[in-house]
């Protein structure tokens, strides 16, 4: 099972930013949903940060704890999508695209928010909220940069049912659409064989390079 500290530690700094990730992505898409006209997310309870009302059993609980419990080379996990229904959007083409973007929009948000309070605390008076604090938090948000920066470039791939599928499929005609539509489900297939296999791991390559930038301008002329 692992050292119970190492066990705390990575709840502390990966799952539960990773919980917190997964929520306001999903969020971002409801809000999306009902600024272009449709509040099914908000009718179904969807349009909320609680955790319950967007957690998958397998996605957001079981996949994620085992991968930490068990020490797997994989981390990974997803929540349940946020419903909208396109016959209320005025125009269901170029709406869709805004609700799908949102989702990877808000992760990159939540980054940039993340160096931002990370420069704040860096260029505060020594000793205002004490080193130790200090290196915690910022280890948490550095952290928690790199999961929102993954979960944004992970779901731009453009393969449904991603919503990089979604935003790809603004510029697409409606036909070409209506077949990757009807193969979502192989899709979705080869996309979880691509994560279990670890074939996705050069994701972490624009991740990593870009979290660097992001913690270099937070902490530059520190």
């Amino acid at each position: 099972m692992g050292d119970p500290l190492e066990i705390g530690y990575k709840l502390a700094t990966i799952y539960v930013p990773f919980v917190i990730a997964l929520c306001f992505h999903e969020y971002a898409h409801g809000w999306m949903a009902m600024r272009k006209g449709d509040n099914t997310a908000l009718r179904m309870g969807r349009l909320s940060m609680n955790p319950l009302v967007h957690m998958d059993m397998v996605g957001t609980v079981l996949l994620p704890l085992l991968a930490i419990f068990t020490h797997l080379p994989i981390f990974f996990g997803w929540a349940k999508p946020v419903p909208f229904n396109p016959r209320n959007l005025a125009n269901p083409k170029s709406d869709t695209f805004w609700i799908a973007l949102a989702g990877p929009l808000s992760n990159i948000l939540l980054a940039v928010v993340s160096s931002l309070i990370i420069a704040l605390m860096v260029h505060l008076p020594m000793g205002l909220i004490g080193l130790d604090w200090q290196k915690a938090v910022g280890m948490i948000l550095v952290e928690f940069i790199r999961i929102n920066l993954f979960l944004a470039i992970f779901n731009m791939i453009p393969l449904n049912p991603l919503d990089g599928g979604k935003v790809l499929a603004r510029f697409l005609p409606i036909s070409w659409n209506y077949k990757l539509e009807q193969n979502e489900a192989m899709t979705g297939l080869i996309l979880m064989a691509l994560i279990m296999t670890g074939a996705l791991r050069f994701l972490a390559v624009p991740v990593e390079m870009t979290a660097r930038v992001l913690v270099g301008l937070a902490t530059l002329g520190s």
